[in-house]
């Protein structure tokens, strides 16, 4: 900060210094992008500033709405990009560079990262989040968090929560069941605020189940406070207040931008009515105050950024998430010598997409175009010719476009096509209807590879696109994602083999958008959408339903390649009693080059009790390797790695019994496989998948390991009247003779039950 900030080691005592009208100023902004102040009692406004991938900072002559005129700053990959390195390490740096830059523009809290689960490729703000998996977007994100926050600015952990979507994103009401919420939707967040400690977490504009997420008591204070420990302020997404008495009392701090004038009048007639009680509004003006008195702890002096270094890191970055699809008979790295010609055909390389639309625009401290760097990247004498081959808008005259590239690619000995999303396909604030690239795009690809036969793509995109359809024409696909300002360095470091690609999917890409298992419930209608999936999310539902997909979660190429062998395993202790399983394997760099390898550990439960995915990723590691060099890798798993949400007892269960262990490239390249047995007691009845009552079936009292041993001992029952009445609540059968389930027997089983 430049000016220095208060440090307050009495909060309580500040507190009751504040009149109820200040208290009320205080949980709410004083502009478009500072907190309040209260200049009496020397309490300074503290700056917020867009930021997941990049800083965008107003200055006073900003915009009204915030989304343009930012000063200059690192543009990263964004989370789509970032998602796909699978690396902490890389994602901690990055952090780490955002939070000096925030220091020296004065920003206190960077809004970000976003750790919304991919539900559907469709929507629009895809490129802003990490995963369709909540344990990476959970790593990743936590990881980001520990950067930012060590140069002493917070993060701001977002959308919380279930915000998959853009159509009526302010209103819609994401109906979701208790499994899926808790497994899939909130468990990321879980991970980053638990082991991240975010000094803020933003609220989402949705409906969850029906109520605004900033009004929602649950959502803010019984999960995020109570369970999880969250010791820092919410602050509301820009315009997500309903109801500023209800949000307050169902514990959001901060609305931002402020309604002034309405907000806070309101707030002082609820507390003067007697309709909110003062505590719980002084709760919400110390968190407030904590988060000034945090600034306050890293002011001084702030160090000046190195840009030059920061471009260098948003340049490996770039590399580290690019994911190679693709590479029939090693067409990748290029190789051309002097005399030949390189055909760039695409007007992405030379008007580079590197960032999303909306309000994570970044204004780059400079940009790098693919044509550019191949050219000072190739050897002496080789020509590198361009065409645009297609127009980013309608005015374009697409047909000669592409027969000049076609021309062009005819003459020319290695040929390479850089596609995309144009800007106006994909941003915040709307979903997308389909997952095709253009179709001036897609129609000159069979032309190209008529006449060069080893067509190299390059994709610069936010969000999953379709590529079942077209790839078939080309011998690699190198998906870049939106990958930031060094976008186009990263790219012909890649295409010549300076660098090796190293990223893995985050999310799956389907052979068409039909296959997703959100299709039929997206995005839903009259104000609510059913997450009708249930629990098979991303490549849980792929791999559930058996589906075929263009390339799985998990996966990506090298120019290297790797060995898997020697799986151990151990287990110590039980699922109720400090369970510790250890699973390791060996892996060689069995090529030519040094690459690095994500491996991933995956669980099955064949014998689950509840439904559960084939497979879920349990753990992951990003793995560094020379050529030649071979090194353990050793996962720790405990009881919460292979605990369901139990919907009975409304809390995690784990089971005993056999688990399948396996270990691979990706969801479906699994080299290593094992099988364990869980050791368990009975679990206890508040643990059970079904309450064992009265209500439930035959069949459920028979598959609970306790209640089915003691109804096995009066039950007089064949297999072929089992199947049909095992169905019947167990109260219901107490009156059929002959089957040993009398109402005595019934009222003890009940009583062993509980």
């Amino acid at each position: 900060m430049d000016d220095p900030v208060t440090t307050y080691s009495d909060l309580p005592s500040l507190l009751d210094q504040l009149t109820l009208t200040e208290k009320a100023s205080l949980c709410l902004g004083s502009d478009f992008w500072h907190t309040a102040a209260v200049d009496r009692l020397q309490i300074p406004a503290v700056a917020l500033a867009d930021g997941p991938h990049g800083l965008r900072t107003q200055p006073q002559a900003g915009d009204h709405q915030g989304l343009g005129g930012s000063l200059p700053a690192t543009c990263f990959p964004t989370a789509s990009a970032l998602g796909s390195s699978w690396d902490g390490d890389l994602l901690r740096r990055v952090g780490r560079a955002l939070g000096v830059e925030a220091r020296s523009q004065g920003v206190a809290v960077l809004l970000g990262p976003g750790i919304n689960i991919k539900r559907s490729p469709l929507c629009g703000r895809n490129f802003e989040y990490l995963s369709e998996d909540p344990l990476v977007s959970g790593v990743l994100a936590a990881a980001m968090i520990d950067g930012v926050q060590s140069q002493g600015v917070g993060a701001s952990l977002k959308h919380f929560a279930v915000n998959n979507q853009e159509t009526d994103r302010l209103r819609v009401s994401a109906d979701v069941d208790e499994r899926p919420l808790r497994e899939i939707y909130l468990a990321g967040f879980e991970r980053a605020v638990t082991q991240a400690r975010p000094w803020t977490v933003m609220c989402s504009y949705n409906k969850v189940n029906g109520t605004y997420a900033s009004q929602h008591p649950w959502l803010l204070t019984t999960v995020l406070r109570e369970e999880w420990g969250f010791d820092g302020l919410v602050v509301s997404d820009w315009g997500a207040v309903a109801d500023r008495v209800a949000a307050v009392a169902a514990g959001l701090d901060l609305e931002m931008p402020p309604n002034l004038g309405v907000s806070d009048a309101a707030v002082v007639a609820a507390v003067r009515a007697g309709d909110l009680d003062e505590a719980v509004l002084d709760t919400a003006v110390l968190r407030v105050l904590q988060l000034v008195e945090r600034v306050g702890a890293a002011s001084g002096p702030a160090p000046e950024p190195d840009l030059a270094a920061h471009h260098r890191l948003a340049r490996a970055a770039a590399r580290d998430c690019a994911v190679l699809l693709k590479n029939d008979d090693g067409v990748l790295p290029l190789r051309p010598t002097a005399g030949e010609t390189l055909a760039v055909i695409g007007e992405f390389a030379r008007t580079p997409r590197y960032q999303g639309a909306g309000s994570s625009q970044v204004n780059p401290t400079r940009v790098e175009a693919a044509l550019d760097e191949l050219r000072g990247a190739v050897p002496d004498g080789v020509e590198v010719a361009f065409a645009a081959g297609f127009g980013l808008d309608s005015t374009a005259d697409d047909d000669q476009l592409a027969t000049e590239a076609v021309e062009l690619a005819a003459r020319s000995d290695r040929v390479v096509a850089f596609l995309g999303l144009p800007a106006a396909e994909e941003s915040e604030g709307f979903d997308r209807t389909h997952i095709d690239l253009p179709a001036n795009q897609t129609a000159l690809l069979p032309r190209l590879a008529a006449v060069g036969p080893d067509l190299v793509v390059v994709l610069a995109n936010g969000s999953a696109v379709e590529l079942s359809s077209w790839d078939r024409h080309v011998k690699a696909v190198l998906e870049c994602w939106l990958s930031g300002q060094a976008a186009g360095g990263a790219a012909a470091d890649l295409l010549l083999g300076t660098a090796n690609p190293s990223g893995r999917l985050a999310e799956t890409l389907p052979l068409r958008l039909a296959d997703c298992p959100s299709y039929l419930s997206f995005p839903g209608e009259a104000g609510h959408v059913r997450y009708g999936e249930g629990i098979f999310v991303g490549y849980r539902g792929y791999d559930a339903l058996d589906r075929p997909v263009s390339y799985p979660f998990g996966h990506g190429l090298s120019y290297t390649t790797f060995d898997y062998a020697a799986i151990t395993t151990s287990v110590r202790g039980r699922v109720d009693d400090d369970l510790v399983i250890d699973v390791g394997c060996e892996v060689a760099n069995t090529g030519t080059r040094a690459g690095k390898e994500v491996v991933q550990l995956y669980v099955s439960r064949p014998e689950s009790s509840v439904q559960r995915p084939p497979r879920e990723l349990v753990a992951f590691t990003k793995l560094g390797l020379e050529p030649g060099q071979v090194d353990t890798v050793t996962f720790r798993l405990g009881a919460r790695d292979l605990a369901h949400w139990s919907t009975a007892a409304h809390d995690w269960a784990v089971e005993g019994g056999a688990l399948e262990l396996a270990i691979g490239a990706s969801s479906r390249d699994l080299r290593l496989t094992a099988r364990v047995d869980v050791p368990a007691h009975q679990l206890p009845a508040s643990h059970r998948s079904v309450a064992l009552d009265g209500s439930a079936t035959l069949d459920e009292w028979l598959a609970d390991p306790g209640g089915g041993a003691a109804l096995r001992a009066v039950l007089t029952i064949d297999e072929e009247t089992l199947r049909v009445i095992g169905n019947f609540p167990l109260n219901r059968l107490s009156a059929f003779p002959g089957l040993g389930v009398t109402s005595s027997v019934l009222a003890r089983l009940l009583d062993d039950a509980r």
